[in-house]
């Protein structure tokens, strides 16, 4: 007899072997009690969830007969002659590629006739998103009226994609993706059963990288196990079979990234390559170990959500201690963008040592993030005590004020006279843009009022947070901003309109210079 995969062999026989989807098993189980069976069912979510597999043992429940508590007795003439696909009550189609009028039109004349044997003729109909607009609407009427010995279940994993009027026909069903311990569960019964020595290190990492699916899960089991066919599976077997790479070469390639090494991450790469590991993979799986440090730095109970033993997350949560929040976003944007572009590029390692070299090196681009990163850099340097060249300042591209500041030395800015304070109005939108955030928000609704001598008025409404335009270290940063962009001391006051107070006794600033032109004085 032919080899039959494990997930052909294990598929679940009643509802009680279905995992992951209680809510499902106990709604279709108190239905078929009560005999309130449906003649439309939706079956929605991701791949390998059970869908199919549940919609198989509703057919064999309602046909069966002697059922058992809702579930299929599995013993009788009807339940085996199902279970063996050659019963004639249980019609399977895939919309894939049966997907026309009038493949459909053929189901609307056989549900004219009734089942020769069974209680009822069942239409299970795959990925059911795939059929034309006209074959939606040759459904319609059937779908909506079938005979008494008919039922629909349609399955899709898109369900985006289906017209409303079919959705509103059906009883809708959603799949859950399944948590890895629910999996990790099923496959140490399955190697059990198969005489098969595993780690629960190996199969939890099968596991996670089923990313909820049973039947992907019970795939890349098989896979591992033909592979290392007659051994243990251990977890670095599975790393090997799967083409992945462990969590300590993640860790060794951040510290990398982080000291700006290209040569040592391109050399990790290369060793990568050289060990066959999948790259795609390998792109996903950093970007996991990234979004895991992010979780494990900014919250203290991640137990659950991370899902891995104490002595990983110990681990990461000391990784973690060294990072910066903000670095780690700009890392996990990156390599985002990069496993959404690297599945279908033909030259995977160009792109993936592109990314490393941005990453090393956040000169290359102009974002917040990366600005953010440079700046961390030459803070880390001074520190340190090295001197920062002229190249490092072309590199790092900070403004002269803001480096002045981190090295604490004090620079000496001529004041600002009148025309000064109007060009500080003319480049208002650009020294919001400067602003952090926080900062900016509030100072949208500001007015920009001309005081005495170099000083600047911020005026705002009653609405505005005192608290945190008042705030020094705000102030200290809207001067700060304003001097690197035209190299003059400016002085900030800020003004909050009270109740009773004529908001156009401020004259705006930034409204006057639309109107009058800018004289410089000499």
């Amino acid at each position: 007899m032919s080899y039959m995969a494990l997930y052909r062999k294990f598929r679940p026989d009643t509802f009680e072997d279905v995992k992951g989807q209680d809510h499902i098993v106990t709604t279709l189980k108190n239905q078929i009690k009560a005999k309130r069976i449906g003649h439309a069912y939706l079956f929605c979510g991701t791949r390998g969830t059970g869908k199919t597999t549940v919609a198989k043992i509703l057919a064999k429940t309602v046909n069966c007969e002697h059922p058992i508590d809702g579930n299929p007795c599995n013993e009788c003439a009807m339940c085996k002659a199902i279970q063996s696909q050659s019963s004639m009550n249980v019609i399977e189609i895939d919309a894939a590629s049966n997907n026309g009028v009038d493949n459909i039109r053929e189901i609307v004349e056989e549900v004219k006739y009734s089942p020769t044997e069974g209680n009822y003729k069942v239409y299970i109909i795959d990925e059911v998103h795939m059929l034309s607009a006209g074959a939606f609407n040759a459904l319609l009427k059937t779908l909506e009226e079938p005979p008494s010995y008919v039922i629909f279940i349609l399955a899709t994993t898109e369900v985006h994609k289906i017209p409303i009027t079919i959705l509103s026909r059906c009883q809708r069903y959603d799949f859950r993706r399944v948590t890895i311990d629910e999996i990790t569960k099923r496959l140490r019964v399955i190697t059990e059963k198969e005489g098969i020595e595993a780690e629960e290190k190996a199969l939890r990492y099968v596991a996670r990288a089923a990313d909820g699916s049973f039947r992907d899960a019970l795939s890349l089991l098989d896979q591992c196990i033909a592979f290392y066919f007659g051994q243990s599976l251990t977890y670095d077997n599975v790393l090997d079979a799967l083409g992945t790479v462990d969590i300590e070469v993640f860790a060794r390639l951040l510290r990398y990234i982080r000291k700006g090494s290209v040569t040592d991450c391109v050399a990790i790469l290369e060793e990568l390559i050289i060990q066959g590991r999948e790259l795609t993979q390998f792109t996903i799986d950093f970007t996991w170990y990234l979004r895991n440090l992010l979780l494990a730095k900014t919250s203290e109970d991640m137990e659950e959500i991370l899902e891995m033993s104490s002595d990983q997350l110990q681990l990461l949560k000391q990784e973690a201690q060294s990072c910066d929040t903000e670095l780690l976003i700009r890392f996990i944007r990156i390599f985002s963008e990069l496993s959404n572009q690297v599945k279908y590029a033909t030259q995977k390692r160009v792109m993936i040592e592109v990314a490393l070299v941005k990453l090393c090196k956040p000169a290359m681009e102009t974002d917040y993030a990366s600005l953010i990163h440079r700046i961390q850099v030459l803070e880390n340097r001074l520190e340190e005590g090295v001197f920062v060249t002229s190249k490092d300042e072309i590199e790092g591209a900070v403004p002269v004020v803001e480096k002045a500041k981190k090295a604490s030395v004090p620079v000496e800015l001529p004041k600002a006279v009148s025309a000064d304070l109007q060009e500080v109005a003319r480049n208002w939108n650009s020294i919001l843009r400067s602003l952090p955030p926080l900062v900016r928000t509030v100072l949208i609704s500001a007015r920009v009022v001309p005081g005495e001598g170099n000083t600047i008025i911020l005026v705002f409404e009653k609405e505005v947070d005192e608290g945190v335009i008042n705030q020094e270290s705000h102030l200290e940063e809207i001067k700060t901003a304003i001097a690197d962009t035209i190299g003059k001391e400016v002085l900030v006051q800020t003004k909050v309109i009270k109740d009773g107070e004529a908001l156009e006794a401020y004259p705006d600033l930034t409204k006057i210079m639309k109107k009058v032109p800018i004289e410089y004085v000499d």
